[in-house]
């Protein structure tokens, strides 16, 4: 299995998504775990379902 660019790393108060080529945080903060938006990143990276995945998870936090 190829390593992976993208990974959920826990901090306080939830997850960041962690750009492990460019070693900075990408993304916002995020209280429950951004499984599938980590699977889309690491894999077909759809630009559109990327969005769609990112308005869902903010939508979440209010």
């Amino acid at each position: 299995m190829a390593k992976r660019r993208y990974v959920a790393r826990g901090v306080p108060g939830g997850y960041r998504v962690w750009d492990t080529k460019v070693r900075r945080w990408w993304g916002d903060h995020y209280e429950l775990c951004p499984d599938d938006l980590l699977a889309e990143l690491n894999g077909a990276a759809d630009p559109a379902r990327i969005t769609a995945l990112l308005k869902r998870y903010r939508a979440l936090r209010r």
